[in-house]
């Protein structure tokens, strides 16, 4: 009988051991769980080099200007496990603070764990207060146009079509226009 009661008692600590097991084991998994795929990270929204230019007309005379048409692509990189549903968006590009075009980002969505690539055509057109500007006219005959862009986009970020976390993120690079190649180079973006 003795015999039976210390067996029946081992049984008992085992599985009393094996639940407990289990439960540090889940506990675990939520932890990880929550950690990796239940994290809401904000997306980056930036300029890419990937742009290039139809129109190209700078004038380097009396009247120093610009006139380019450039096919902006924008990437909005998502490393979240939901989709990033944004909103509309104006981008705007300035030449030493003053803006000389801007483009409107339409609504739509970011996958996840993807970035997304829209492509835009944008007008850069010098303003009539920078044609008689010196650094406009040294910039030009340096051959290097400093431009910036700057944005904001907002949105949603819907995880496991349950959790849903309002992001928004900035954009803002800056970018040199290089007349002699016709190309958009040193993109940074912060």
């Amino acid at each position: 009988m003795v015999e039976m009661d210390s067996d029946r008692r081992q049984k008992q600590k085992k599985w009393a051991l094996y639940i407990i097991a289990f439960i540090i084991f889940q506990t675990g998994i939520i932890v990880l769980f929550t950690m990796t795929v239940m994290k809401f990270r904000t997306p980056k929204f930036r300029v890419r080099s990937s742009s290039s230019f139809d129109t190209f007309d700078v004038q380097s005379s009396v009247n120093n200007s610009f006139n380019l048409k450039m096919n902006a692509q924008f990437g909005i990189k998502n490393t979240n496990f939901g989709p990033y549903k944004y909103d509309n968006t104006t981008v705007t590009f300035f030449y030493k603070g003053t803006p000389v075009g801007s483009t409107i980002l339409r609504k739509s969505k970011a996958d996840f764990r993807r970035t997304k690539k829209v492509n835009f055509a944008v007008d850069l057109v010098t303003p009539t207060e920078l044609a008689s500007n010196s650094e406009l006219a040294s910039d030009i005959s340096s051959g290097i146009l400093p431009l910036t862009s700057q944005s904001r986009l907002s949105g949603k970020i819907e995880i496991m079509f349950i959790f849903k976390k309002k992001r928004a993120t900035n954009m803002n690079c800056t970018m040199e226009v290089n007349i002699a190649a016709k190309a958009l180079q040193n993109i940074k973006c912060k």
